[in-house]
């Protein structure tokens, strides 16, 4: 049976493709940077992307690899992918509804970022399948701290998208990652609805019983906040890019009902499922 490697095992999206594939009865592998255990039915294997040659004994038998790209370049990528290609023969490569295929630059650093992995993969000689998700529900649980004290969200302001929850994500990456016909696809993953920032943070209001507010905040103001926090300044930089250039997109896809065959959750079904993240 196809066994699956997962990077990013322990993120938003990550963790919830591991536990839909041991509920399916899939062999899945976790692919962590330290040591630790996960629910029964995960094998877990150190190995860490910034260093290809530690994935060799991750990658031993895998077939499928999803992968999640954590830097802010593409630096050590073709290492990676040489070195997954030893073993594997298919990626599915977790990037961003933001990508323009047809634009020569892309409209941020972090599309760009995502636009340069694909053409990697594309080249790399695997299979490939590419999730290109809106915008992620859960990115808002870097609310919660604010929500806690203030009951006020200050930050720049970002053009509203079709907020996608993490477990559609995920129900789709785990179709795509055992069934067969989806080699040299991309799908654009997107919740039912668009959503501002504000309206984000008033849905978690409802699930947690009491009112929030958002209040936006100038970019400068924002920059010297996150980095008086100890955001890495690349890190910054590449955020606030996409709050100042990112474009109003209307864009709502079928993509998840199509290939699960449940449609996809609104914000407000994540934010109430959520909402003990928040008090």
């Amino acid at each position: 049976m196809n066994r699956i490697l997962v990077t990013g095992a322990t993120g938003n999206v990550g963790q919830e493709i591991v536990a839909q594939l041991v509920s399916v009865g899939r062999p899945v592998r976790a692919l962590v940077r330290e040591a630790r255990r996960l629910a029964a039915g995960v094998e877990v294997a150190e190995g860490d992307l910034s260093k290809p040659d530690t994935l060799e004994p991750a990658l031993v038998g895998v077939e499928t690899v999803f992968l999640v790209w954590p830097f802010l370049t593409t630096e050590g990528a073709s290492a990676v992918l040489d070195t997954i290609q030893g073993h594997a023969r298919r990626v599915v490569y977790l990037s961003s509804s933001g990508v323009n295929a047809e634009a020569e630059q892309q409209s941020d650093p972090i599309n760009q970022l995502h636009a340069d992995m694909e053409s990697l993969i594309e080249k790399s000689g695997l299979q490939w399948t590419f999730l290109r998700a809106n915008t992620i529900a859960s990115n808002t649980r870097g609310w919660a701290a604010q929500i806690r004290g203030t009951g006020v969200v200050r930050g720049p302001d970002i053009a509203a998208t079709a907020v996608v929850d993490p477990r559609d994500v995920a129900a789709v990456a785990v179709r795509v990652l055992v069934d067969d016909g989806h080699a040299g696809a991309t799908y654009v993953l997107t919740g039912p609805e668009v959503v501002s920032r504000a309206q984000q943070v008033r849905a978690i209001g409802e699930a947690v019983g009491r009112p929030l507010r958002f209040e936006e905040v100038p970019v400068e103001i924002a920059r010297e906040q996150m980095l008086a926090d100890g955001r890495p300044p690349a890190l910054v930089e590449a955020l606030l890019a996409s709050a100042e250039t990112r474009p109003h997109s209307g864009l709502i896809t079928s993509a998840v009902e199509e290939i699960t065959g449940t449609p996809a959750r609104t914000f407000r079904q994540w934010a109430a499922d959520h909402a003990g993240d928040f008090r």
